[in-house]
């Protein structure tokens, strides 16, 4: 008997909103790819909770700024579970560099990941949430992209263009039935490494009138509705989490 229950592959799902994320649509019955570049025991740890939340979970590892491991992560998916319904391209690498400062290596190494691997987790996953029957696609932004920052230059760049390919995408595919937003996330509660500036990075970023930083939950709250059925008129759009740090 074949299982109808949607599948949604969660990139970057190790830790932080990609595991929230991995989390909150499990708890609306989706079964979950988790995946990450290097980060296996976080990953599994990741299909671990949603199994233990009552969810089917599988991990598999990928650097998605090669086209053939993003391609064969999508269709590892399709192998595990038999379908695909929702991609998330939350995959990202965060640096902080000053500009001059910066290598050509370093500008390809965000690039690759972040605009790169959503372009190529996208292309992959597209055929797949078509035969579905349609589906969504969501994209992680990032506030930085519409208000700029010291020493961000190369993540600035990657983030606003995954605002372009939301907008592209969601003209070409909306004759299929797939939505596809962005999600802009303010400044999280997350656990940084100190290449991407520590936890001190986010000093770059507006405050949020709301005197916190958000959570990853509540990003992830905003990606469970747009997968929803009660979301399925929303497309091309840009939305905001931020706590009104950054006003359209």
């Amino acid at each position: 008997m074949t299982d109808e229950r949607k599948v949604a592959l969660v990139t970057g799902s190790a830790l932080n909103i990609g595991r929230a994320i991995a989390l909150a649509l499990a708890a609306d019955g989706f079964r979950i790819m988790t995946t990450a570049r290097q980060s296996e025991a976080d990953a599994r740890e990741t299909a671990r909770l949603v199994r233990e939340a009552g969810s089917d979970a599988d991990t598999h590892l990928a650097d998605i700024s090669d086209h053939v491991a993003a391609a064969g992560l999508v269709e590892a998916t399709v192998a595990r579970f038999g379908r695909l319904d929702v991609l998330v391209n939350n995959a990202s690498i965060r640096r902080q560099t000053k500009f001059l400062e910066m290598t050509p290596a370093e500008w390809r190494e965000i690039m690759g990941t972040t605009i790169d691997g959503a372009f190529y987790c996208a292309h992959a996953a597209a055929p797949h949430i078509i035969s579905a029957g349609g589906g969504t696609i969501i994209n992680l932004g990032g506030i930085s992209s519409h208000v700029g920052a010291i020493g961000r230059v190369h993540a600035i760049t990657a983030k606003a263009g995954m605002v372009g390919l939301t907008r592209a995408l969601s003209k070409e595919l909306a004759p299929h039935d797939i939505t596809v937003n962005t999600v802009v996330p303010g400044s999280i509660e997350t656990v940084r490494g100190f290449a991407a500036g520590g936890n001190h990075g986010r000093a770059a970023l507006p405050d949020s009138p709301l005197g916190r930083r958000g959570r990853p939950e509540e990003i992830a709250s905003m990606v469970r509705f747009l997968c929803s059925e009660e979301a399925r008129y929303i497309t091309g759009q840009s939305i905001h989490v931020n706590g009104g740090a950054y006003v359209t």
